[in-house]
């Protein structure tokens, strides 16, 4: 499991490359797209190899009076251009002004679908942090055909949804299969510890997901689909498992809870596994869930968070509820943690792996800022850059993609040198 890039340039890539611009930052002003300026700018301007040096990028958005103020903030200049989603021309003079587009400017399933239609038209490359597993089945059936003729390369869910999942049982099914021979036919995943806060991005985003559910009920089915996003025409139908109540781990001696984001974190991973033509297997089974503690807390907690989500989900889903929450209780949209909060962030999850022949190996993905806002802002520039610089459009054509599947290693050690991730085996 390995992407060994070849540098034959096409003409897509050709002519991607005279753009005046490797990177746009769409949607620069909102809570995550700041953090995600000033992170690009201070790693740009300090790059000195050729995994950032000498990269030309500029911020856009609608708004020209926040643009220029968060320009008079950022450490070093960079160029303005404004564009608008409700305004095709606009959003087709920026795409074909750059290689890669990063987009922040969610809920996707309200306001994504003109960017991604422009990059997949232009021959422009998108990264976004989309944890909304139905806007990417929407987008790859209107689009797909599209990007594969332009070469566009559309690769969703760059943030903590879904780099670390995917990434993680891409190293640990890489590590298995150097030390056993075989990938792992059963992966579970386990956040073991996080700490930071949620935006009122995030919330809408979980709002829209559950009011789109609550109004449709085909999208019910669509959601609880785990091959959602494998589009081949003999998906695997392995029954997956799904925690979505309290259970005990007797093999580690913890409660387990539901993990909010594995409904859209299982979902690329399975794509990643479509992608990889089956590498991991056409019987690979993978769950996710969060650790508790042991014990009596710990059941408690887990049934607490438990009943919290499925409370918020349903409230959700219905309107009087809804537009309670979203006025008077729910974080406001542009609000999230502090720089400090962000800092003192981190996240430790967990992978266990077991081969058929009953082979196990352990490994853990570690960042060092908050997982939502702080790290997710690294790992979604680095993997615009890594799509602009390491990924050769010839090696990986146009088309929707997942991160492990267009970048893999490339993507990886950018970010344990330069986005305060780790990937290791362990054995404990």
């Amino acid at each position: 499991m390995s992407n060994n890039m070849d540098t034959t340039k096409t003409t897509s890539e050709t002519a991607t490359e005279n753009r005046p611009y490797a990177v746009v930052l769409y949607g620069a002003t909102s809570f995550v797209g700041k953090i995600t300026a000033h992170y690009l700018t201070n790693f740009l301007s300090n790059a000195k190899d050729k995994n950032g040096a000498n990269v030309t990028w500029a911020i856009a958005g609608r708004d020209e009076e926040k643009l220029n103020k968060l320009q008079s903030e950022l450490e070093s200049p960079v160029d303005i251009i404004i564009a608008n989603s409700n305004d095709a021309s606009s959003l087709n003079e920026m795409t074909k002004q750059t290689q890669v587009i990063i987009s922040t400017v969610g809920p996707y399933l309200k306001y994504g679908e003109p960017l991604i239609k422009s990059c997949a038209e232009n021959g422009t490359d998108y990264v976004d942090l989309t944890g909304e597993a139905i806007f990417i089945k929407d987008m790859m059936d209107k689009y797909q055909d599209a990007a594969k003729q332009s070469g566009a390369r559309i690769v969703n869910s760059c943030g903590f949804d879904s780099i670390p999942s995917d990434l993680g049982v891409y190293f640990t099914q890489t590590k298995a299969e150097e030390t056993f021979g075989e990938a792992c036919d059963v992966v579970h995943m386990r956040v073991k510890a996080a700490k930071g806060g949620l935006s009122g991005g995030t919330i809408a985003s979980m709002a829209t997901i559950f009011e789109e559910v609550g109004q449709d009920p085909s999208r019910r089915k669509q959601v609880a689909n785990p091959y959602l996003l494998n589009n081949d025409e003999a998906a695997p139908s392995v029954r997956q498992t799904n925690i979505n109540k309290p259970e005990y781990d007797d093999e580690h001696k913890r409660w387990l809870a539901p993990f909010v984001m594995a409904s859209i974190n299982t979902r690329i991973v399975h794509r990643t596994n479509q992608l990889l033509d089956y590498e991991y297997g056409r019987d690979f089974k993978y769950d996710e869930a969060m650790w508790m503690k042991d014990g009596v807390k710990g059941q408690l907690s887990s049934y607490a968070m438990s009943a919290g989500l499925f409370g918020f989900a349903t409230a959700m889903m219905i309107k009087p509820s809804r537009e309670f929450l979203s006025k008077h209780v729910l974080p406001k949209s542009g609000s999230g943690p502090s720089k400090e909060e962000q800092d003192d962030g981190y996240f430790d999850i967990r992978f266990f792996g077991q081969t058929a022949k009953n082979d196990t190996i352990q490994t853990k993905v570690t960042g060092d800022k908050d997982p939502g806002y702080g790290s997710t802002s690294q790992m979604l520039s680095q993997a615009a850059l890594c799509l602009a610089q390491d990924i050769s459009k010839d090696d990986v054509g146009g088309g929707f993609w997942t991160p492990t599947s267009a970048m893999g290693d490339k993507l990886l050690t950018r970010l344990e040198e330069h986005a305060g991730l780790s990937f290791e085996v362990i054995n404990d």
